[in-house]
């Protein structure tokens, strides 16, 4: 086998609502629609930006997500400028989204990085972040990253 780098396709998430989701991850972080399966039992939607598949969200659970069981620990977006996170923050706050964090923090101590963390309506953990910009941002925690334990 040949050594190659592997890149992240896409994100395949289980939700109990595919309408409810369907509308978050749409109009309010902006994915588009790029294809749904509305069959009975199998409903599933593909969700990308420019016509690349980025999100798909499959409705087959029966519970919201559950952070003690092994799995997805959180997914992260990376915008492209804090000013853009905090757009993102507005439109999240309006649509009544629940933060881990007040507002825009650093993924560590004196980090240039960092973002806000929330989660959607089955509880998913997300994090919309950039590399810099986040320098005046305070730490959650000292001794960890910050979206290590939300």
């Amino acid at each position: 086998m040949t050594s190659t780098a592997l890149h992240t396709g896409h994100i395949g998430l289980n939700v109990t609502d595919l309408d409810r989701s369907l509308a978050f991850y749409r109009d309010v972080l902006g994915f588009a629609l790029l294809g749904e399966g509305k069959e009975e039992g199998r409903r599933h939607a593909f969700l990308g930006q420019d016509g690349r598949l980025l999100l798909t969200l499959w409705q087959q659970a029966g519970e919201p997500f559950d952070t003690g069981r092994a799995g997805l620990h959180h997914l992260a977006f990376e915008a492209e400028s804090i000013d853009r996170v905090r757009e993102y923050e507005r439109a999240l706050k309006s649509y009544g989204v629940d933060f881990a964090y007040d507002g825009v923090v650093a993924h560590r101590e004196g980090a240039a990085s960092g973002g806000i963390f929330f989660h959607d309506p089955d509880g998913t953990r997300l994090e919309i972040s950039v590399p810099t910009g986040a320098e005046d941002a305070p730490a959650p925690a000292e001794s960890a990253p910050t979206c290590g334990f939300f």
